[in-house]
């Protein structure tokens, strides 16, 4: 459920304006609209704030066993903060110093250990030598030039050698050595003496990693103090007076009401305009909100206007999950590992119980499909298994008399149900929402409904062979489709005339959004076709393993199994997020006319505990 929002105008006295938004900020209700600002304090905060996120990135990569629960001054923290600052600019540097060297070391390796120093002496004595590589064949250049030259060492089709007081001759091909500055040996080890440190410097870090809990307090310390700021200087002043907008919850009004009497602000509170970017606060029952985790990783919010399809999203991304997955036994290592999580965690967090709900939903689906790692052998073999498929959609029809056509056949038609129902909800939830505004255009919803039912027969007849009576099916698409270009225009306070010639000028594009309605149904075969190939993946790998599953070999026959399945789950994984996901957000989302451009609720508020705030 999409909670309802209040449009606050909040005026104070502007030399309180500090005192007033703490008094906001502990009330933790108000999503203030801020405005892109900044000062000399809050770039001091940013780097602050990157600084410290830079620190935390390093500490978080070193193994604790567990980590300082003990109480830290302020001094003692910035002195471990400084410290770990430093070793980061001192690693990187060294890290970089080392990598030349070695990269040096590599370029001079062919040319032996000397002492660069003692090229240098020589050259005092008005002995200069120049180095170079040149290929084999063009030694035979120089025999007749009047060059002085030194063979050195030979590394493949080319030559060191090393020129007395005369440069390469100009015909003469060949690659200059520039003298280093130290030899090998020292090269060898300076690179000791700094990998020395580093290990040292690592040694420190896992000291300091000690204390990561206390960097990431002070993280969010900082950045509630620079959210304080950027909210500050959103603030518009004009003399004695100070300003601000934002949005609160219907639900919180009286608490506000309640502060701002307290603090003696003034303020105006109303319905937001139809075209300002309301926030979007989003409350469900515990057993909706587990499917939370997937919006966010995707990070979609639904307009303040559009609709909550949590419930529904939660449902049939649960169907999609068993379909594309489409394998019992899968279900079953998800639901391992499900159990793994909580049992580590100590509890069931939304991400651990949406995983339990799809692990189950898989298990059911493969369990009445007959499928478990794809085998015909296992159902076979274990009776109370084959005992528990519903014949019809079994993956293995041959095993109960039923041809695999009609099997097949079978699944894509429940696909194509589950599109069209999920297709015609998205029809009614506008149905009864145009309803509720008093808006003749749910009759053109009506009539997309109807076009759905009658364009989900005309699919069956054209993938599946579904006899049907195509005038029927036709005469219906016609007058549902004349039905929406009708009413599709028509809005409260619209004249129904104008309503109407709105409707007739997106003729054209009713027509492509009626092919797009068939399509879309379409669109669900690819639950089907997804769930086949992860079968035929899985017997596949299954029949590479077979031979080898005794005697000697058993070992690589495991080994087959264990990277064959284990691919199929993972390549399930990326097609759930593919295709379940898009099913959501595409069809059913577009068929609502959802464009997913919301903007989280996200009310000023304290995110530290007053006695954590500094440190």
């Amino acid at each position: 459920m999409i909670v309802a929002m209040k449009r606050v105008t909040l005026v104070l006295k502007a030399n309180e304006k500090r005192s007033a938004l703490k008094a906001l900020r502990k009330l933790g209700l108000l999503h203030i609209d801020e405005v892109k600002s900044t000062n000399e304090t809050i770039e001091e905060l940013g780097a602050s704030k990157s600084s410290l996120e830079k620190v935390i990135a390093t500490l978080a990569g070193y193994e604790v066993e567990e980590y300082s629960t003990k109480a830290l001054s302020k001094e003692k923290f910035t002195t471990l903060y400084e410290s770990a600052l430093d070793l980061i600019e001192e690693r990187g540097l060294l890290s970089d110093q080392v990598q030349l060297k070695k990269v040096e070391r590599e370029r001079l390796r062919e040319w032996g250990d000397f002492s660069p120093d003692q090229i240098k002496e020589l050259a005092k004595h008005d002995i200069e030598l120049s180095f170079y590589k040149v290929a084999t064949r063009e030694l035979t250049k120089l025999s007749g030039d009047d060059v002085s030259y030194i063979r050195l060492a030979s590394s493949g089709k080319n030559v060191m050698i090393a020129t007395v007081n005369s440069l390469l001759p100009e015909g003469v091909v060949g690659q200059k050595m520039t003298l280093p500055e130290h030899s090998l040996a020292d090269m060898g080890s300076e690179i000791e003496s700094i990998d020395q440190r580093l290990d040292q410097i690592e040694g420190e870090f896992a000291k300091i990693a000690l204390h990561l809990d206390h960097f990431k307090a002070h993280l969010a310390s900082v950045e509630q103090e620079e959210r304080f700021e950027v909210v500050s200087a959103s603030l518009q002043e004009e003399g004695l007076v100070a300003w601000l907008s934002g949005y609160l919850p219907a639900e919180g009004v009286d608490n506000f009401k309640e502060v701002a009497t307290t603090e003696k602000w003034a303020y105006l509170i109303d319905e937001p305009g139809e075209e300002e970017p309301v926030p979007t606060l989003i409350k469900n029952r515990k057993w909706v909100d587990i499917i939370r985790p997937v919006f966010d990783i995707l990070g979609t919010v639904p307009g303040y206007r559009e609709y909550d399809i949590s419930m529904w999203f939660l449902l049939f991304f649960a169907i999609f999950f068993a379909m594309i997955v489409g394998d019992a036994a899968y279900g079953l290592i998800f639901l391992i590992g499900g159990i793994a999580m909580h049992i580590k965690l100590k509890k069931a967090n939304n991400a651990i119980i949406l995983l339990y709900v799809l692990s189950l939903t898989s298990m059911v689906w493969g369990t009445i499909t007959g499928t478990w790692f794809g085998s015909k052998a296992i159902l076979e073999a274990v009776p109370f298994l084959k005992a528990l498929v519903i014949p019809p959609i079994a993956n293995y029809p041959e095993l109960f008399g039923l041809e695999a056509t009609d099997a097949q056949n079978m699944v894509m038609k429940i696909c194509f149900i589950i599109g069209t129902v999920q297709l015609i909800l998205a029809c009614a939830m506008n149905v009864w929402r145009k309803l509720g505004e008093r808006s003749l255009a749910f009759v053109a919803d009506i009539g997309w409904l109807v076009m759905l039912a009658a364009l989900y027969f005309l699919v069956l007849m054209l993938v599946i062979g579904t006899p049907v009576n195509l005038g029927l099916i036709a005469s219906i698409v016609g007058i549902s489709f004349v039905v929406v270009i009708l009413f599709g225009g028509q809005a409260p306070g619209v004249p129904f005339l104008k309503g109407l010639a709105a409707g007739g000028a997106n003729t054209f594009s009713t027509f492509l959004d009626t092919i797009s309605a068939f399509s879309n149904i379409i669109s669900y075969i690819r639950l089907f076709a997804v769930g086949m190939a992860s079968l035929a993946i899985a017997q596949s790998f299954n029949s590479m393993a077979s031979p080898m599953l005794k005697g000697f070999a058993l070992p690589a026959g495991i080994l087959v199994l264990v990277i064959g399945h284990g691919l199929n789950l993972v390549m399930g994984l990326l097609s759930v997020v593919v295709h379940g996901v898009r099913l959501n957000l595409l069809e059913f989302s577009g068929q609502l006319g959802m464009e997913w451009t919301g903007v989280n609720y996200n009310p000023f508020r304290e995110t530290v505990e007053s006695s954590k705030n500094t440190l």
